[in-house]
């Protein structure tokens, strides 16, 4: 189920045959480091995650993360969405894309979009979004969509320092 389409991506509900895309994702250096490891380490492992992760907060919030794909290749290159996380009182961006599609402005296009999407469809006029202090791509792209920095804290479920961002609705 595709969300929308930018000039240059479309955002689609993730499914089973990304698992492939999914495994190369969530093992690149940067998810390790700044996400963490979740122990996909085959297309068993990708199928589960995605199983217990998007389809899970497609069903539980109506909103998810989304498989972000290249229009012109018809590539997965990234994972952009919303998570619903309990020690948050609204949704929370997340995104991240594959190492080869860094610098070339697909995270805020597709993040952007979100973003208007999110306002238009869910019931909130807030975003959050969380970062490890050293993750300062994206605390830059944040910074660009907008988010303005409100404080860090410890989070609830792995107890790293996490630096807050939050996004108001100008509506």
């Amino acid at each position: 189920m595709e969300l929308f389409k930018t000039e240059r991506l479309a955002l689609r509900h993730c499914e089973l045959f990304d698992d492939e895309f999914v495994l190369e994702l969530l093992n690149t250096p940067a998810w390790l480091a700044y996400i963490g490891d979740r122990q996909v380490h085959d297309e068993e492992a990708a199928r589960q995650y995605i199983r217990r992760v998007p389809f899970k907060s497609y069903e539980e919030n109506g909103f998810g993360l989304y498989t972000v794909v290249h229009l012109e290749t018809e590539k997965a290159i990234g994972l952009c969405g919303f998570i619903k996380r309990t020690y948050l009182q609204f949704p929370d961006l997340g995104f991240a894309f594959l190492p080869e599609y860094w610098k070339k402005g697909y995270a805020y296009e597709a993040a952007q979009q979100l973003i208007q999407w999110g306002f238009e469809n869910l019931e909130t006029k807030k975003f959050h979004a969380i970062t490890l202090p050293g993750n300062q791509a994206s605390i830059g792209l944040l910074t660009k969509l907008g988010f303005k920095y409100e404080h860090e804290f410890i989070s609830d479920d792995t107890s790293e320092l996490l630096k807050l961002f939050s996004l108001y609705s100008s509506r």
